[in-house]
């Protein structure tokens, strides 16, 4: 750091840091805020856009079954019409035997090609049936294909019209939250991002409210409660961590005793 750098930073008091600090938690609060008005809406879009992708390929897989089936039925075919070529030329023959081992010889094929024709008829039978089974799958997950689609297009557009609809403020808070971010030196600067980062809310600054952490909400000494207010120094909730600032520097009215009661 150049002796320039370390004479700004010398110039600026503990208590411009917690006013930077505390307006930069505004600020990203407010980009919070626009991120929950969008609410789940991203992540549904990107859900139902993995969905279509899962039915695409479903539906690509019973194709993909289907004309198997289908070879395998008219393989089966081919074989029952191999079969019955087969046994009319056994029984041509039987009419030329010589003795009565050949007949039987000649009977014996018979029978076993005609128990693979009934064979071959259960399978194809059974292929049918499988086959229209994913055809009605296949015509299920088409027509949930085509509503996920619908469903996608409706989410899109909402999720659209919303960021059309905050894009502009957005981008405005965005350039607000650098401007105030380049007035904060870089270690309070990673600090407060880390502490944002850890908070469930995305608190990192927070003021006193009836005596107590604006962000776990458990009390702070009186002691410390007045060197909050006297700005001296930067202090954090020794439960949460977080930065603490007085109500008067948020710009909050501080509760009447009344009210605290």
């Amino acid at each position: 750091m150049t002796a320039a750098e370390s004479k700004i930073e010398k110039e600026i008091s503990v208590e411009e840091k917690l006013f930077a600090l505390y307006d930069l938690q505004k600020v990203v609060s407010k980009i919070d805020e626009i991120k929950i008005l969008r609410g789940e809406l991203p992540l549904e879009v990107q859900d139902l856009e993995d969905e279509i992708i899962g039915l695409n390929t479903r539906i690509e897989h019973f194709e993909k079954e289907i004309s198997e089936y289908t070879s395998m039925i008219a393989s089966k075919k081919v074989a029952i019409e191999e079969s019955r070529i087969k046994i009319e030329r056994y029984q041509e023959q039987q009419k030329n035997v010589r003795n009565n081992r050949e007949h039987e010889n000649l009977e014996k094929e018979i029978e076993f090609q005609t128990l693979e024709i009934e064979l071959s008829e259960k399978h194809i039978r059974e292929y049918k049936a499988a086959k229209e089974a994913k055809a009605e799958e296949q015509k299920t997950t088409a027509a949930q294909l085509a509503e996920r689609k619908l469903d996608l297009e409706e989410k899109r557009g909402e999720l659209e019209e919303i960021i059309a609809e905050t894009k502009q403020e957005e981008e405005k808070l965005r350039e607000r939250a650098k401007e105030i971010e380049a007035r904060i030196e870089p270690r309070l600067l990673t600090a407060f991002k880390r502490i944002r980062k850890n908070a469930r809310n995305g608190l990192a600054v927070v003021y006193i409210n009836r005596d107590a952490c604006g962000g776990c909400f458990n009390k702070i000494p009186a002691q410390k409660q007045l060197d909050i207010r006297l700005r001296k120094k930067i202090i954090v909730c020794e439960y949460c961590g977080r930065i603490l600032v007085d109500q008067q520097l948020a710009g909050i009215a501080p509760a009447s005793a009344e009210s605290t009661e």
